[in-house]
């Protein structure tokens, strides 16, 4: 059994490790050296708490963390990068989960210390948690209960939410915004009886009114989701990275774990800067997300003249042997058809004829942030020709050809063109003012958002329908 001292010591060490991890995390040369910072971090957490004063029970503990490691490397083996929205917002969900279940156990060991010392027996030992509250002044077990009810309400929002976004994300869930007759009311009504809930628990109510909290938290978290079309899911996730945060946080100071705590903190402050970043990034605000639906149309979209013109790989081709700067600029599109390998190779082949070659990224690019930076990163495409958006953006008109890769919205013109389109002022990479655009896409459809395009009827738009990969692969063994 190690000392409280070691314990403290170890949670100030793995605290550090944490912050250098989100840190070096910004920079996808340092990504690397700050996720092993992230994991000797959580190692030292672990292991060092397992090992604390007052903590027992390992002959059921170590059997259930050795099956979750299993489960975690499985996993990790398993799921494809075009996965890893779903499998965050799946995770978020057993934080939550995680949340809901040590409240109520939290709440179970308040009502046994206190049944023991109202009925004055001394002979009874506490030892944990429950060793903890039996320590308790009346004004602290208070604290503890709002602890408790924090912990409980946004881990079970937090849970069901995440599910949700799962399905969605994975094409389980019908991606449209979906609500029950009386839409955001039903949810203002939850939150009304949760709190009402939470006041009755605060004064001493029994544990039913927690777990009819619990069942309302749920609900709402249902429900709010269900309401928020599939093209906002990325901020959606982002936001219930936050909501599992300040979960832990809560379940940090109701377990008196400091560690958890500052690490529920930083989780759940840095997801509300990144969901603050993506709505920026969106022109949208946070309420907006949360009301539901993508963008807000004042009216009629603009009607798109013209038609979608088709070309071959061997025109492609030629334009691109022709052209001097080309700038690439891959959406989800890119991930799902695994392309990024072959659009490595395309890269490697234009620099050694001797063109300039970039990548322009959208901050929504894809379901996640940095899902297309991670792509390339594992394709090898060097870091110094990744450029953002407000990095590249002026460029485009000085650029002889564009290579858009399975995007739609992040490259709509409409965004500035048609103050009636759902995605009116959103920031987008203006690639149409290149003197040529090629759109690599599988079909004519309009995408995640369902939302029409007028770039692929532009004059200099030309479309390379089929799978991004095969597209590609049919490319590179005609660039000289």
């Amino acid at each position: 059994m190690l000392s409280q001292g070691l314990v403290s010591a170890a949670a100030v060490a793995a605290s550090v490790l944490f912050i250098l991890s989100l840190g070096g995390l910004s920079n996808q040369e340092k990504a690397k050296r700050a996720v092993w910072y992230g994991i000797v971090g959580m190692g030292l957490a672990v292991v060092f708490t397992m090992f604390g004063p007052n903590v027992g029970g390992y002959w059921w503990m170590i059997p259930m963390m050795v099956i979750g490691a299993g489960i975690g490397v499985y996993l990790a083996k398993k799921v494809d990068m075009t996965e890893m929205p779903q499998l965050v917002a799946a995770l978020h969900s057993f934080v939550g989960l995680a949340a809901v279940f040590i409240g109520f156990n939290a709440d179970l060991e308040r009502r046994r210390v206190m049944a023991a010392q109202f009925a004055g027996d001394a002979s009874e030992r506490f030892s944990a948690f429950a060793a903890l509250v039996a320590e308790k002044t009346p004004a602290e077990l208070t604290f503890l209960q709002v602890e408790v009810v924090l912990g409980v309400f946004i881990g079970a929002v937090t849970f069901t939410g995440s599910v949700i976004a799962f399905g969605k994300l994975a094409g389980k869930v019908d991606g449209k915004p979906r609500q029950l007759p009386g839409g955001h009311l039903l949810n203002a009504g939850a939150a009304i009886a949760s709190l009402l809930l939470a006041i009755a628990y605060l004064n001493g109510a029994g544990f039913w009114t927690l777990l009819l909290l619990a069942l309302l938290a749920f609900f709402i978290g249902y429900h709010l989701i269900m309401g928020i079309g599939g093209a906002d899911m990325p901020v959606v996730v982002s936001m219930l990275n936050s909501y599992s945060g300040w979960a832990a946080a809560a379940i940090g100071f109701t377990l008196s774990n400091d560690l958890l705590i500052v690490t529920g903190a930083l989780v759940g402050s840095s997801g509300a800067i990144l969901s603050y970043i993506m709505c920026k990034a969106m022109n949208r605000n946070f309420v907006n997300v949360i009301l539901g639906g993508f963008g807000g149309s004042k009216g009629p979209a603009a009607e798109i003249e013209g038609e979608q013109i088709a070309i071959d790989t061997g025109g492609v081709a030629s334009a691109l042997n022709d052209a001097d700067s080309v700038i690439i600029v891959p959406g989800y599109g890119m991930a799902v058809a695994q392309a990024q390998n072959a659009v490595s190779e395309l890269t490697r082949k234009l620099r050694a004829a001797g063109k300039t070659v970039r990548f322009g990224i959208h901050p929504v690019a894809g379901r996640l942030p940095g899902h297309m930076n991670v792509l390339l990163a594992e394709a090898k495409v060097p870091y110094d020709i990744v450029l953002e958006m407000d990095e590249i953006n002026d460029d485009f008109a000085e650029t002889d050809a564009v290579i858009v890769i399975g995007s739609n919205d992040i490259v709509n013109p409409a965004a500035e063109e048609d103050p009636n389109s759902p995605i009116a002022g959103m920031p987008v990479l203006k690639v149409w003012d290149a003197k040529q655009v090629f759109v690599c896409k599988r079909g004519q459809g309009t995408g995640y958002s369902g939302i029409e395009n007028p770039l692929f009827f532009k004059e200099n738009t030309r479309m390379l329908y089929g799978d991004a990969k095969s597209s590609i692969d049919a490319l590179l063994p005609m660039i000289d």
